[in-house]
């Protein structure tokens, strides 16, 4: 057996990189983690789900004071800058970093800061900012270095007017109008972001519809409430050509159509962060989108190599990414088999944000699965009420006979929490799964929760015809 320096040596400290490296530690092995950054976290820390989601926490915040009318008898409606938005949004990233750094602590786990790039599949050598280098060896070595935007060569990312959704968060003004390329769940969350901050968006999708992965009553209902903020969405558009100037972005469309604003967010597609790595020399190769393929064991090609988190593609979550960390260590820590990530909610935070788990409408359809639907809407509910957050439903699809719980779907404030009560009743066995639960189970008055009762009421009624 040869001597290796570690265990296990995980590069990256994103969630699936610090989820490998803790489960491992706790489990008696040896561990270190490589990271580019100076600050542990990632880009989920740094520039993706955590600054992205308190900047959309921020603008939520000012879009209710500006639209409550009881904060209107105290003054007028107020204005803030993106800059300034953005800046509140951003204390959060120093508690986080300051969370997760406690973890490699507690856990004994060493971190080395450098780029790390494969010797042999046993060996990375990790380069340092001043020039030198260092070799690890490890029994076993799992790449969780995320993924970074998509980049097309004929769109110049250096002009100050053109971001990604990356750089969008070093942006130093308020646009008066943006473009935002790409009506994925990045591009739909920015484009409810800028649109709630009084910036003009126009949305650019290529596809039909608008993220037809949902159910397409949420989908609709997601293109209803932009359209109803004022963000006007382009359907099965691409791009031609991208010219910024100092005066303005001006994107011509294949169908013809110029568009002009005063910057461009590009949220078309996402490359797995693999190109440095030299993969080669470990006997690994990555796909045309930079992404890794892995087995049901998160192994690579190379069976001590493992790769998790965004860099194997969908679903690209950070929820999933944390399991995925922890499923890839379960071989080296003794045990025969571990867990496949597969039943896994969405959660888009647009305003208001969306969330399902299970088959939609479509898919039961085209599968010949007989279903019925019960609904809640939250402007019947006395929490969404009181709060004011009254847009928005709960839809729980489910069988006639046995009435099993097929699918959930949620549009609306806090529908990301909401999704996980019936995400829980979903997973239980012997007959567990079923829709009655909801009308068998007493629920807090007033909340949101209490959405399932009456959906389950309305889809039970409808099966007995009242």
């Amino acid at each position: 057996m040869p001597n290796f320096d570690y265990d296990v040596l995980v590069i990256g400290s994103g969630p699936a990189g610090e989820s490998a490296a803790v489960n491992a530690g706790k489990n008696g092995l040896s561990v270190a983690v490589v990271e580019n950054r100076a600050l542990v976290g990632g880009s989920c820390t740094h520039k993706g789900t955590i600054p992205s989601k308190a900047l959309r926490h921020t603008v939520k915040q000012f879009m209710s004071f500006n639209n409550n009318p009881l904060y209107r008898k105290v003054g007028d409606t107020r204005k803030l800058s993106y800059p300034e938005l953005l800046n509140n949004a951003s204390q959060v990233i120093s508690k986080q970093v300051s969370m997760h750094s406690k973890y490699y602590s507690r856990n004994n786990i060493n971190l080395f800061t450098g780029n790390a790039e494969f010797v042999d599949q046993h060996t990375l050598k990790i380069k340092i900012a001043d020039g030198s280098s260092q070799l690890l060896t490890a029994k076993d070595i799992i790449i969780a270095t995320g993924s970074s935007p998509y980049h097309p060569e004929d769109v110049d990312f250096t002009h100050s007017r053109v971001y990604d959704s990356d750089t969008i968060l070093e942006m130093n003004y308020t646009p008066r109008k943006i473009i935002i390329f790409g009506a994925g769940v990045i591009g739909c969350e920015y484009a409810s972001i800028f649109s709630g901050l009084g910036v003009k968006v126009e949305l650019v999708n290529t596809l039909p519809n608008l993220l037809s992965f949902l159910d397409d009553e949420i989908s609709d209902a997601l293109s209803y409430h932009l359209s109803g903020s004022g963000v006007i969405v382009r359907h099965r558009e691409n791009y031609e050509s991208v010219e910024a100037t100092d005066d303005g972005i001006f994107v011509k469309l294949k169908s013809g159509k110029i568009l002009r604003s005063d910057a461009l967010l590009w949220c078309n597609g996402r490359a797995g962060n693999t190109q440095y790595l030299a993969l080669d020399k470990a006997g690994i190769s990555a796909n045309e989108k930079g992404q890794l393929e892995v087995n049901q064991q998160y192994q690579t090609q190379v069976e001590n190599i493992y790769a998790v988190g965004d860099v194997i593609g969908w679903p690209s979550l950070a929820s999933a990414a944390f399991d995925q960390g922890r499923s890839a260590t379960a071989i080296s820590t003794g045990k025969e088999s571990c867990r496949l990530v597969e039943d896994i909610a969405t959660g888009i935070y647009t305003i208001p944000e969306i969330s399902s788990v299970g088959q939609t409408e479509r898919e039961l359809t085209d599968s010949c699965t007989p279903y019925e639907i019960g609904r809640a809407f939250f402007k019947d509910t006395a929490r969404g009420q009181i709060s004011g957050e009254d847009v928005g439903m709960l839809k729980i699809l489910f069988r006639p006979d046995t009435l099993e719980i097929l699918g959930i779907h949620c549009f609306g404030a806090e529908a990301t929490e909401i999704i996980h009560i019936g995400q829980a009743i979903m997973k239980q066995k012997d007959g567990g799964n079923t829709v009655r639960y909801f009308v068998t189970t007493t629920f807090n008055y007033p909340t949101m929760a209490e959405a399932y009762r009456i959906a389950a009421l309305n889809g039970l009624n409808r099966l007995s015809g009242q």
